[in-house]
């Protein structure tokens, strides 16, 4: 039986963007399922203690910057520090990623979710424009009509309680991954995931 990995993450969040086609290779060669939930950070930091970047140290945010740039050299994968279109509501992204989900699949889910965060960190497009993310929808082969769902009480229900979710299996930040009941936070943690998974 195969094990189903959690998989918290938002859709404007760097690190997320750095480890997601990693992180489904692993996932894929682990014969493992991925249960895709973009969640609302927003919910979740007030409970964790977590501090949207603009609140956050000078220090850090200087930090971030260095260790994102450390961490795009490291992988081979284009990322532009300080994107045209960051930060933005990330919610109707995030209400896309969990429509596809819905109505298309797991797989689907996570093709759209590389397009949106690969949108916005290196081709620098706005994915609070619904016009934008229906292109990448058309450009994935994935029904147009998606963005309208994406609007539905079905999903915002769904987005409300993922996020919750996040909230009760201890999230504080994105991507969280959680397999066999152990969590590992961080693109920087995915070798303890692939030996977690291995372990079986």
């Amino acid at each position: 039986m195969s094990v189903a990995i959690d998989y918290f993450f938002s859709p404007q969040s760097p690190w997320t963007y750095l480890g997601h086609e990693r992180f489904a290779e692993i996932a894929a060669k682990a014969g493992a399922t991925i249960n895709v939930l973009p969640v609302d950070l927003g919910r979740v930091f007030p409970v964790s203690g977590g501090l949207p970047l603009s609140k956050r140290a000078p220090q850090r945010q200087a930090y971030r910057l260095v260790e994102l740039k450390r961490f795009s050299e490291y992988l081979g994968r284009p990322l532009n520090l300080q994107p045209r279109y960051f930060p933005v509501a990330s919610d109707d992204a995030a209400k896309l990623i969990i429509a596809v989900d819905a109505n298309d699949g797991s797989a689907a889910a996570m093709r759209i979710a590389a397009a949106i965060l690969r949108g916005v960190w290196v081709e620098e497009k706005n994915i609070a424009d619904p016009a934008v993310l229906q292109s990448m929808l058309e450009a994935n082969g994935l029904p147009p009509r998606r963005v309208e769902d994406s609007q539905s009480q079905a999903v915002h229900e769904r987005y409300e309680q993922d996020s919750q979710r996040a909230i009760d299996s201890g999230v504080f930040g994105a991507p969280t991954y959680v397999a066999h009941g152990e969590m590992f936070w961080g693109q920087d943690r995915l070798d303890f995931l692939e030996r977690r998974l291995a372990r079986g």
